[in-house]
């Protein structure tokens, strides 16, 4: 494991418990991603410098953590300009990765599917392309650690124009890959199949809920983006007929634009499913911030006004009945469930149900 220091530079009118949330949620990307994280520097300041982000002090003391913990990886929790993360690289002496460099980082580790890792690639180098300046032949991803994985880890030498070149071509083949999609969907209307998309921040227990929903056997981890290639499954012989549940890539705080490019081919699947139901993690401190962050993505994949149910996660995890009660105010006339007990997953089903029922009535 690589030996990681994190450091999130924030202005200081920031809330303390939104600096506590980012450095957590900073540090589950961290150990997503495979790394041994040795400190964690919370660097509150006036204004960003246009040159390294941070101040000169500042600098020279994470300089000198960085030599006495012998860390091999510097990872800042907000996005640098290429100039800041090379600067900052040159005077601390080990390899700088931005927040976005690390979420396309722990998506190249994550994706399985052909379109996976074409998303991920397309992702990677438009991420890359502004960072070549200067360097010439230099995109060499060899799997040498945090902030140098790529799709299948295998090995480019390659200059700006054929970067050019092999994004025009990723996105030629994940426009194809939409076409196919779209005929998948009028494939699955014609046999008469209601779909379901779960949606919902990261880590919220979609999977767990689509395991525990069709009996699926979907991978399920407690690590952000354990989902990324989303997962279609059936549920057969229900009274109103077929359904089918698709599991979508979790949603991010700041979830980096290029990646929501990327994926549109997939995010289109929930846009187009007959219903969303989003999975929100109400044991976590943060549900409202998560919940807010979810709907804002929906709203930008054009999900306003579409059917959704919301379902409140993890009622088996809340840590006070207090917390139980400042959630049911938030969200009267919501239901809770837990995936992983089975609590409130009847009538969940019974809620689905009903819904389609009275579609096919219209």
């Amino acid at each position: 494991m690589e030996r990681v220091i994190l450091v999130y530079p924030h202005k200081k009118n920031v809330r303390p418990a939104q600096v506590e949330d980012t450095l957590s949620e900073a540090e589950e990307l961290v150990r997503s991603a495979g790394g041994k994280l040795t400190a964690s520097l919370d660097i509150p300041l006036d204004h960003p410098s246009p040159s390294h982000y941070i101040k000169q002090g500042r600098l020279e003391a994470l300089r000198d953590e960085i030599a006495q913990e012998k860390v091999t990886v510097c990872i800042f929790a907000v996005d640098l300009t290429p100039t800041q993360a090379r600067n900052i690289e040159e005077f601390c002496g080990a390899r700088v990765v931005d927040r976005t460099g690390l979420i396309l980082d722990i998506f190249a580790r994550r994706a399985t599917s052909r379109e996976g890792k074409l998303q991920v690639e397309l992702a990677q180098l438009e991420y890359l392309l502004p960072r070549l300046a200067g360097k010439g032949v230099i995109l060499s991803r060899l799997g040498g650690g945090i902030g140098t994985r790529g799709p299948g880890e295998q090995k480019l030498e390659v200059d700006r124009r054929k970067i050019r070149d092999r994004i025009g071509r990723l996105k030629e083949e994940l426009s194809k890959l939409r076409v196919h999609r779209g005929l998948l969907r009028k494939a699955r209307k014609r046999r008469n199949f209601f779909t379901v998309s779960l949606v919902g921040y990261t880590n919220a227990g979609k999977s767990t809920l689509m395991n525990r929903l069709t009996d699926a056997g979907v991978y399920v981890e407690d690590k952000l983006f354990a989902t990324l290639d989303p997962r279609t499954r059936l549920l057969k012989g229900t009274a109103i007929g077929d359904i089918l549940f698709t599991d979508t890539v979790g949603f991010l705080i700041s979830l980096p634009h290029g990646l929501i490019e990327a994926f549109q081919a997939t995010l289109e699947e929930i846009k187009e499913s007959d219903l969303i139901v989003h999975v929100l993690d109400i044991s976590h401190p943060n549900f409202e911030d998560h919940f807010r962050v979810a709907e804002s993505v929906l709203k930008d994949l054009g999900c306003e006004g579409h059917a959704k149910f919301l379902v409140l996660n993890k009622a088996d995890q809340l840590p006070s009945p207090e917390f139980k009660a400042r959630a049911g105010a938030r969200f009267p006339d919501i239901r809770f469930i837990s995936a992983l007990t089975g609590e409130g997953i009847p009538e969940l089903k019974k809620m689905i149900f009903d819904y389609f029922e009275k579609q096919r009535a219209l």
